[in-house]
């Protein structure tokens, strides 16, 4: 199977989003009001979103450990400063206004984060089919615009993750699939659905929460998942 048979879905997901982007950058000037509130419609749906994919039957003890140690680790590495000092370069590069971070932080999370971006990517990686994330790409592609609109260029950036992200799972399912089923991606979309949902309530100005800082957590639910199922937790 070609490469290209493989990376199809991933490179339309990531024009998709790149598109929509583009087209929210180009409606950006509308009225202050109008995109605070979109800015504040936004958050509340980040929010709502991530709460039921935490809420969508999760192993608690799963999630708790996997934030706790995540939370421990990113906060070591300073990853959200990193990232802060990463988008600022892009930002000083390409422009942008101080809701670059913010953006390219929840674009990257709602879209990558997610069992439909993992078995998506998976399903082209190993049959060559693209159902998934072709009916992905529409999805990201329309939430760009909106993220785009109320964000700026921080979104065009994200559109870069998507792909990537994607096309290194597809490439990489042939030999890891049996480390990605259900036990595995279940936390992953639990405590996904936890930063999506504080990176929701930032956006309302509820909470400020270093969210970059919690993003190991993804990587502990993972490992923490596929242990528990390999000893029958």
């Amino acid at each position: 199977m070609s490469f290209f048979a493989h990376e199809l879905g991933p490179l339309v997901n990531g024009i998709a989003a790149l598109v929509g982007a583009l087209l929210g950058l180009l409606v950006r000037r509308i009225p202050e009001a109008v995109r605070n509130i979109v800015q504040q419609a936004l958050g509340a749906a980040a929010a709502l979103i991530g709460i039921s994919m935490a809420l969508d039957r999760p192993n608690f003890l799963i999630v708790i450990a996997s934030l706790a140690l995540g939370a421990a680790l990113g906060q070591s590495l300073q990853i959200e400063e990193r990232l802060e000092r990463f988008a600022e370069r892009m930002r000083q590069r390409f422009g942008g206004g101080g809701t670059f971070v913010e953006g390219f932080m929840l674009a990257t999370l709602v879209w990558c984060i997610g069992a439909m971006a993992v078995l998506g990517a998976i399903q082209s990686g190993l049959t060559g089919k693209d159902t998934i994330l072709f009916t992905k790409s529409a999805l990201d592609g329309t939430s760009a615009i909106f993220f785009a609109a109320a964000f700026g260029p921080g979104v065009v950036l994200a559109a870069a993750s998507v792909f990537i992200y994607e096309a290194a799972i597809a490439a990489l399912a042939a030999t890891v699939a049996p480390l990605l089923g259900a036990s595995v991606i279940a936390p992953l979309t639990y405590v996904g659905g936890v930063l999506i949902a504080l990176i929701g309530l930032n956006m309302l100005g509820a909470t400020k929460i270093k969210v970059g800082n919690l993003l190991p957590a993804i990587l502990f639910a993972m490992l923490i998942g596929g242990v528990a199922a390999s000893v029958r937790l």
